[in-house]
């Protein structure tokens, strides 16, 4: 899934936990920025297998209770609940493309379901059908009417429970704006670049 869903998440986590636990600006955005840091390593795809960063360790569930074990020790709900937000993250990557959901897989675990078995075992082939590798990845998730559904859900829920549960932080929730039209901007781009392409 893309960031802003991730964001949208950990907007949900962090809001719905709040009435029980009352967490300080610093906490609330520990959460959030848990629920969607890991799409960082994204930087270090050269020294992924297959330059693919979600077969890193850090796309694995492993940071996330190490996060979640410390928060239990020194007993901080907002450090178990940040864990608990980049476990999350890890499980719902599994649907889209796959991850390394444990840290040992050897290709993306999960449903995968947006791409097939036919379309991985003839990836090579099938991306060079395309001006830019990216624009196959965004017109499979955009062109996906589950993925907008959740993608549109997402955000309805993270805006409501905000408003319900922790409505102090409302302003928290423009941060996901920018993240929405990062990657919709690249979509739009990388369509226009495949529509012109000779």
């Amino acid at each position: 899934m893309h960031i802003n869903v991730h964001f949208g998440i950990g907007v949900i986590i962090a809001s719905m936990f709040h009435s029980f636990f009352h967490f300080t600006l610093f906490e609330f955005l520990m959460i959030i920025g848990c629920s969607f840091i890991m799409d960082f390593d994204i930087f270090f795809s050269k020294i992924a297998p297959d330059h693919n960063h979600r077969m890193l360790i850090t796309h694995s569930i492993i940071p996330g209770i190490v996060l979640a074990s410390i928060g239990s020790v020194i007993v901080w709900p907002a450090l178990i609940l940040s864990g608990a937000a980049y476990i999350i993250h890890s499980i719902i990557d599994t649907f889209d493309w796959g991850t390394n959901l444990l840290g040992f897989h050897k290709r993306p675990w999960g449903p995968k379901l947006l791409i097939s078995k036919e379309e991985l075992e003839n990836l090579p082939a099938i991306l060079a059908r395309f001006k830019i590798k990216k624009s196959f990845f965004d017109f499979k998730y955009y062109g996906n009417k589950i993925i907008l559904i959740f993608e549109g859900l997402v955000a309805f829920l993270m805006i409501l429970f905000i408003i319900i549960f922790a409505f102090e932080y409302l302003l928290v929730v423009l941060l996901y704006i920018p993240l929405l039209f990062f990657h919709l901007s690249g979509f739009l781009h990388l369509k226009r670049i495949e529509k012109n392409k000779d």
